[in-house]
């Protein structure tokens, strides 16, 4: 139990960590360029985004520790963690292109895949563990909520 949660820890912290960072990029321009953008109306608040994407996060990393603490010597294990960092680096890239690079429809692209990734973890993680895949349900629905708003944001502007 003790290397369970001592996985689960290190996992969250890692997302944590990881979201974070891609912060950097949001925060560059989320408060200029952003700003300029033309919206759909049902585009949330800002302040909205931080608690919500610190929540997943969380989730994301409790699922990922559940997962690593099956055994990373399992091929399924791997795997399944593998897909996990793809998706979470396509995750921070979506940060980087869009607020970064103000590039909506680069960010699209990327955001496209990055569900795919969402997807495929959500498969792995079911192979080693049904509630580490259940606990990934509600950021592959944020993520297709922001693939929406991404693309009218696109189709805005």
């Amino acid at each position: 139990m003790k290397k369970k949660i001592a996985y689960i820890s290190i996992a969250v912290i890692i997302c944590l960590l990881i979201g974070f960072l891609s912060g950097f990029a949001t925060q560059s321009s989320v408060s200029t360029w952003y700003t300029t953008l033309n919206k759909p109306s049902f585009n949330p608040p800002d302040w909205v985004f931080a608690p919500v994407w610190t929540l997943l996060y969380i989730m994301m990393g409790i699922a990922a520790g559940i997962v690593w603490a099956k055994g990373f010597y399992h091929i399924w294990v791997k795997t399944a963690l593998y897909y996990f960092g793809f998706q979470l680096l396509f995750n921070a890239f979506w940060s980087i292109v869009f607020f970064g690079f103000q590039q909506p429809f680069w960010a699209l692209v990327v955001i496209v895949i990055l569900l795919i990734l969402i997807l495929a973890t959500i498969k792995w993680f079911k192979v080693v563990s049904r509630p580490a895949a259940y606990l990934l349900i509600p950021y592959f629905l944020w993520v297709c909520f922001a693939t929406v708003l991404n693309f009218n944001i696109w189709k805005l502007n």
